[in-house]
Formats: C-alpha cells, sequence, structure tokens
C-alpha cells in the first residue's frame, strides 16, 4: 500500500494546515484548516480533490477555513462529538478509540482534552503521523485554557506511549521558543542543546522544524519529562508527583 502523502502548508505567520492524500483511492483530508485560500490553491496544485476535515479541536486558527471548504467541495468534516457544538459544520463525531479512514488509511482517535475539553488526536499507525493539534508540539504543549494539570498529563501520558518512530505533526511552529524553555528547566540535558541549536539552524534557513520524532521528544520535551528523575532534579523539583511537577513547569512556561 502507497504511503500517505502529507502536505504541509503554513499560514497565519505560526500555524499549519496539512493535507493528507491517499493516491489509491484520491481521497484528501485537510488537518486543521485556519483558512481556505491555500488549502484550495493546494488541492489546485497537485490535482488533489478535498474529501474530509480532521480538526483536533475547535478554536478558530483550526477551523475558520471549515465552512468555506465545505460549501466549495463538499467535504465531510470530523470532529470531536464531545464538542460537536463548537466544531462548524460537523458531520462526523468521534472520540476516543474510533477510527477515521482516508482511503485504505485509517487514523486512530484519542481524546486528549487539557487545551480545550473537546481535544482529540488522529495517529495513523501504517504511516507513522500523529496529528496532535495544540496537545503535543516539538518540545512543548497547549496551554491549559480549558482543561486541568492532570487532564493534559494525562493526555499526553496517551502520545507518549506510541512508538518512538512516530512523526508528530503539530499544528503550530513554536519549537524555537519552546526550546528556549526547555533550556531554562533542564540546561545540561545533551539531546535538548543538541536539538536547540538544529532547530534555530533551521529557522534560520527558514525551514520548519516540524515533524519532529517523538523519541526525540521523549528525550528533550519537558512535558514529556515530569515524572524523570533527571528532570525533576534540574528543575528543583525533586520528589514531586508527576501531576504537581507538570503543573508546574507548566506554569513556569506560562510565565517565561
Amino acid at each position: 500500500m502507497p504511503a500517505l502523502t502529507i502536505e504541509q502548508i503554513p499560514v497565519l505567520g505560526d500555524n499549519f494546515i496539512y493535507l493528507v492524500h491517499d493516491s489509491e483511492s484520491g481521497e484528501t483530508a485537510a488537518v486543521d484548516p485556519a483558512v481556505a485560500g491555500p488549502v484550495i490553491d493546494a488541492l489546485a496544485q497537485h490535482g488533489w480533490t478535498l474529501s474530509h476535515i480532521l480538526n483536533t479541536h475547535h478554536h478558530g486558527d483550526h477551523t475558520g477555513a471549515n465552512l468555506e471548504l465545505k460549501e466549495v467541495t463538499g467535504c465531510t468534516i470530523v470532529g470531536a462529538g464531545v464538542d460537536a457544538a463548537r466544531i462548524p459544520g460537523i458531520d462526523v463525531r468521534i472520540g476516543e478509540g474510533d477510527g477515521i479512514s482516508i482511503g485504505t488509511h485509517q487514523a486512530r482517535v484519542f481524546d486528549v482534552p487539557g487545551h480545550t475539553s473537546g481535544h482529540i488526536a488522529y495517529w495513523f499507525e501504517q504511516d507513522k503521523a500523529l496529528f496532535s493539534g495544540d496537545t503535543l508540539f516539538s518540545m512543548g504543549c497547549g496551554r491549559l485554557f480549558e482543561g486541568t494539570a492532570e487532564q493534559m498529563w494525562t493526555s499526553l501520558l496517551k502520545l507518549r506511549a506510541l512508538p518512538d518512530d512516530t512523526l508528530v505533526y503539530c499544528a503550530h511552529e513554536y519549537t524555537n521558543a519552546n526550546a528556549d524553555f526547555a533550556l531554562s528547566v533542564e540546561p545540561a540535558n545533551a539531546d535538548l542543546k543538541r536539538r536547540a541549536a538544529e532547530v534555530v539552524a533551521l529557522r534560520e534557513q527558514g525551514k520548519p522544524t516540524v515533524p519532529s520524532n517523538l523519541g526525540e521528544e521523549k528525550r528533550v520535551n519537558p512535558f514529556l519529562r515530569a515524572d524523570h528523575g533527571d528532570l525533576l532534579h534540574a528543575a528543583g523539583l525533586q520528589g514531586q508527583d508527576a501531576i504537581p511537577a507538570f503543573a508546574e513547569i507548566r506554569r513556569r512556561k506560562d510565565n517565561f
């Protein structure tokens, strides 16, 4: 089976929209379309027809183009059933353990609340691709706008449990700032220092830092390491349980 083709579309300064295309069926999904024009242009460039929209959460910079794209293409809009009232044009309501198919490629759905109360993520296991929205970023995680630290930590543990070779397609280019914060928490982490230097080089060349590798995220992302002794020691949080440690690291990032 041919692999999914994943097209990354940068918009709004630091957002990413993704087009996910199955060459056998011709089906194409837009993940978190903030604006319609760049999606329509990319579809035309490739000769693709939009069949689905996959929303991770309700924020306007992830759903802003739903209705326009649906009107133009007749696509099916997929989103969290628990948050259906806030997903414009939703047709298919999904949640934890459900699957959604793009051609012959199936994504497993995870409920990952914390950033919002109804956030979900999509994992295409065959293609080693995780669309994490604003739950998991490269070297970061989303702000707790509607959920609790316990909810977000539980959500991140679900994603951390995925295979190391998973590619994390998050929804924002925040990596440089996230690296600066991560180094303030764990400055002696050699993997983190190497990754931070790599990120600086990529951004200086105008290249994206996303997708990132989940195995590396487990070594460098402080929000995935709130139960790791080295980070707890470096952050002065020795003896803390994971949830209060995570909450403190998130508080520090909010004020960084």
